[in-house]
Protein backbone atom coordinates (compact mmCIF):
# COMPACT_ATOMS: atom_id res chain seq x y z
CA UNK A 1 0.00 0.00 0.00
CA UNK A 2 1.22 3.62 -0.79
CA UNK A 3 2.26 6.06 1.60
CA UNK A 4 0.39 9.47 1.06
CA UNK A 5 1.26 12.43 2.73
CA UNK A 6 -2.38 12.10 4.41
CA UNK A 7 -1.15 9.09 6.10
CA UNK A 8 2.40 10.60 6.93
CA UNK A 9 0.60 13.36 8.53
CA UNK A 10 -2.14 11.13 10.65
CA UNK A 11 0.85 8.27 11.59
CA UNK A 12 2.46 11.90 13.23
CA UNK A 13 -0.72 12.78 14.37
CA UNK A 14 -1.24 9.50 16.39
CA UNK A 15 2.01 9.09 17.33
CA UNK A 16 1.93 12.38 19.37
CA UNK A 17 -1.50 11.52 20.68
CA UNK A 18 0.11 8.46 22.33
CA UNK A 19 2.86 10.09 23.81
CA UNK A 20 0.86 12.35 25.11
CA UNK A 21 -1.79 9.84 26.63
CA UNK A 22 -4.47 12.03 24.49
CA UNK A 23 -7.16 9.49 23.47
CA UNK A 24 -10.79 10.86 24.59
CA UNK A 25 -13.13 10.52 22.60
CA UNK A 26 -13.30 12.96 20.16
CA UNK A 27 -16.73 15.07 19.51
CA UNK A 28 -17.96 13.11 16.38
CA UNK A 29 -17.36 9.79 18.31
CA UNK A 30 -19.29 10.67 21.34
CA UNK A 31 -22.23 11.68 19.77
CA UNK A 32 -22.31 8.48 17.45
CA UNK A 33 -21.73 5.60 20.27
CA UNK A 34 -25.30 5.69 21.58
CA UNK A 35 -26.47 4.44 18.13
CA UNK A 36 -23.70 1.73 17.71
CA UNK A 37 -24.72 -1.96 18.60
CA UNK A 38 -23.92 -4.96 17.19
CA UNK A 39 -21.38 -5.99 14.85
CA UNK A 40 -19.98 -2.61 14.04
CA UNK A 41 -17.56 -1.30 11.18
CA UNK A 42 -15.49 1.36 12.08
CA UNK A 43 -14.09 2.54 8.76
CA UNK A 44 -11.33 4.77 9.04
CA UNK A 45 -10.87 4.05 13.42
CA UNK A 46 -7.53 5.91 13.73
CA UNK A 47 -6.42 4.85 16.89
CA UNK A 48 -9.64 3.18 17.41
CA UNK A 49 -11.23 5.13 20.72
CA UNK A 50 -14.58 4.68 19.48
CA UNK A 51 -14.07 0.72 18.39
CA UNK A 52 -12.42 0.53 22.09
CA UNK A 53 -15.55 2.34 23.90
CA UNK A 54 -18.17 0.35 21.46
CA UNK A 55 -16.33 -2.83 21.95
CA UNK A 56 -16.21 -2.12 26.13
CA UNK A 57 -20.31 -1.14 25.39
CA UNK A 58 -20.74 -5.29 24.19
CA UNK A 59 -20.40 -4.56 20.20
CA UNK A 60 -18.27 -6.26 17.74
CA UNK A 61 -16.24 -4.40 15.90
CA UNK A 62 -14.18 -4.43 12.60
CA UNK A 63 -11.33 -1.99 12.90
CA UNK A 64 -9.84 -0.58 9.71
CA UNK A 65 -7.04 1.85 9.03
CA UNK A 66 -4.32 2.87 6.95
CA UNK A 67 -2.06 4.09 9.77
CA UNK A 68 0.15 0.99 10.94
CA UNK A 69 0.68 3.30 14.16
CA UNK A 70 -3.20 3.49 14.84
CA UNK A 71 -3.80 -0.68 14.40
CA UNK A 72 -0.56 -1.93 16.40
CA UNK A 73 -2.11 0.22 19.27
CA UNK A 74 -5.34 -0.43 19.02
CA UNK A 75 -5.01 -4.37 18.51
CA UNK A 76 -2.48 -3.98 22.09
CA UNK A 77 -5.49 -2.07 23.49
CA UNK A 78 -8.07 -4.56 22.59
CA UNK A 79 -5.92 -7.56 23.50
CA UNK A 80 -5.04 -5.95 27.06
CA UNK A 81 -8.51 -5.20 27.86
CA UNK A 82 -9.92 -8.24 26.79
CA UNK A 83 -12.38 -6.70 23.82
CA UNK A 84 -13.59 -8.03 20.55
CA UNK A 85 -12.30 -6.16 17.95
CA UNK A 86 -10.66 -7.45 14.60
CA UNK A 87 -8.14 -4.28 13.69
CA UNK A 88 -6.43 -4.50 10.50
CA UNK A 89 -4.30 -1.97 8.22
CA UNK A 90 -6.36 -1.66 5.09
CA UNK A 91 -6.27 0.78 1.95
CA UNK A 92 -9.53 2.00 2.54
CA UNK A 93 -9.36 3.85 -1.07
CA UNK A 94 -10.21 0.54 -2.79
CA UNK A 95 -10.50 -1.58 -0.22
CA UNK A 96 -14.15 -4.20 -0.75
CA UNK A 97 -16.43 -4.91 2.36
CA UNK A 98 -17.31 -8.24 2.37
CA UNK A 99 -19.73 -8.73 5.32
CA UNK A 100 -23.07 -7.03 6.36
CA UNK A 101 -22.96 -4.51 9.62
CA UNK A 102 -25.92 -3.74 12.28
CA UNK A 103 -23.77 0.11 12.31
CA UNK A 104 -21.19 1.29 9.90
CA UNK A 105 -18.82 4.14 10.73
CA UNK A 106 -16.41 6.58 9.30
CA UNK A 107 -15.75 9.72 10.55
CA UNK A 108 -13.12 12.05 9.48
CA UNK A 109 -12.19 9.76 6.44
CA UNK A 110 -14.04 10.12 3.16
CA UNK A 111 -12.69 13.40 2.43
CA UNK A 112 -9.29 12.74 2.42
CA UNK A 113 -10.11 10.00 -1.15
CA UNK A 114 -10.87 11.91 -4.82
CA UNK A 115 -14.37 12.67 -5.13
CA UNK A 116 -14.93 9.75 -7.35
CA UNK A 117 -13.38 7.30 -4.27
CA UNK A 118 -15.11 8.81 -1.83
CA UNK A 119 -18.69 8.59 -3.44
CA UNK A 120 -17.75 5.04 -4.40
CA UNK A 121 -17.05 3.93 -0.68
CA UNK A 122 -19.74 5.99 0.85
CA UNK A 123 -21.84 4.07 -1.29
CA UNK A 124 -20.20 0.51 -0.47
CA UNK A 125 -20.59 1.54 3.66
CA UNK A 126 -24.37 2.36 2.70
CA UNK A 127 -24.48 -1.00 1.30
CA UNK A 128 -23.41 -2.93 4.51
CA UNK A 129 -25.56 -1.81 6.60
CA UNK A 130 -28.34 -4.26 7.27
CA UNK A 131 -31.97 -3.18 6.89
CA UNK A 132 -32.46 -1.31 10.82
CA UNK A 133 -28.87 -0.50 11.34
CA UNK A 134 -27.15 2.99 11.61
CA UNK A 135 -24.61 4.70 9.40
CA UNK A 136 -22.68 7.59 11.05
CA UNK A 137 -20.53 9.72 8.51
CA UNK A 138 -18.44 12.74 9.32
CA UNK A 139 -16.50 14.59 6.65
CA UNK A 140 -14.97 18.15 6.17
CA UNK A 141 -17.25 20.17 4.03
CA UNK A 142 -17.19 23.05 1.57
CA UNK A 143 -15.70 26.27 3.88
CA UNK A 144 -12.68 24.18 4.98
CA UNK A 145 -9.77 26.76 4.82
CA UNK A 146 -7.18 24.32 6.73
CA UNK A 147 -5.63 22.39 4.04
CA UNK A 148 -2.15 20.99 5.37
CA UNK A 149 -3.47 17.64 6.05
CA UNK A 150 -4.81 16.82 2.21
CA UNK A 151 -2.72 15.06 -0.01
CA UNK A 152 -2.27 17.01 -3.54
CA UNK A 153 -3.43 14.27 -5.30
CA UNK A 154 -6.83 14.15 -4.34
CA UNK A 155 -8.94 15.41 -1.91
CA UNK A 156 -13.26 15.49 -1.51
CA UNK A 157 -14.54 18.90 0.49
CA UNK A 158 -18.32 17.90 0.40
CA UNK A 159 -21.27 20.00 -0.37
CA UNK A 160 -23.02 21.15 2.36
CA UNK A 161 -25.74 19.35 1.70
CA UNK A 162 -24.53 16.30 -0.34
CA UNK A 163 -25.02 13.69 2.54
CA UNK A 164 -28.12 14.28 3.42
CA UNK A 165 -29.09 13.86 -0.10
CA UNK A 166 -27.17 10.51 -0.30
CA UNK A 167 -29.17 9.51 2.31
CA UNK A 168 -32.70 10.26 1.36
CA UNK A 169 -34.88 7.97 2.41
CA UNK A 170 -33.23 6.85 5.51
CA UNK A 171 -34.54 7.81 8.69
CA UNK A 172 -32.19 10.67 9.65
CA UNK A 173 -31.21 10.63 13.34
CA UNK A 174 -28.60 13.06 14.04
CA UNK A 175 -27.25 15.59 11.54
CA UNK A 176 -24.59 18.72 12.98
CA UNK A 177 -22.71 21.21 11.26
CA UNK A 178 -19.40 22.44 13.37
CA UNK A 179 -17.14 24.87 12.67
CA UNK A 180 -13.49 24.85 14.25
CA UNK A 181 -10.31 26.74 14.61
CA UNK A 182 -7.53 25.51 13.14
CA UNK A 183 -4.38 26.92 12.66
CA UNK A 184 -3.27 30.04 10.76
CA UNK A 185 -6.45 31.83 11.38
CA UNK A 186 -8.28 28.61 8.75
CA UNK A 187 -11.42 26.64 9.94
CA UNK A 188 -12.56 23.27 9.65
CA UNK A 189 -16.06 22.70 8.91
CA UNK A 190 -17.58 19.53 9.73
CA UNK A 191 -20.96 17.48 8.86
CA UNK A 192 -21.64 14.53 11.46
CA UNK A 193 -25.04 12.77 9.81
CA UNK A 194 -26.50 9.56 11.45
CA UNK A 195 -29.29 7.83 9.79
CA UNK A 196 -31.26 4.46 10.37
CA UNK A 197 -31.85 2.19 7.11
CA UNK A 198 -35.70 1.29 6.69
CA UNK A 199 -36.58 -1.75 7.51
CA UNK A 200 -37.97 -2.76 4.41
CA UNK A 201 -36.49 -1.19 1.15
CA UNK A 202 -38.54 0.89 -0.68
CA UNK A 203 -37.58 2.63 -4.24
CA UNK A 204 -34.63 3.48 -5.26
CA UNK A 205 -32.18 2.74 -2.98
CA UNK A 206 -29.81 5.70 -1.19
CA UNK A 207 -26.82 4.14 -1.86
CA UNK A 208 -27.06 4.33 -5.99
CA UNK A 209 -28.47 7.93 -5.84
CA UNK A 210 -26.91 10.74 -7.28
CA UNK A 211 -24.23 12.35 -4.97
Amino acid sequence: MATTSSIRFFDAQFQRQLRDAALELNPFEIAALPYLQGRVLDFGCGLGNLALAAAARGCTVVALDASEVAIEHLRRTAVARGLSIEAAVADLRDHEIGEDFDAAVSIGLLMFFDCETASRQLAQLQSCVRPGGVAVVNVLIEGTTFLDMFDPAGCCLFERDALQRRFAGWDLLHCDFQDFAAPGGSVKSFVTLIARKPAVASGTPAADRAP
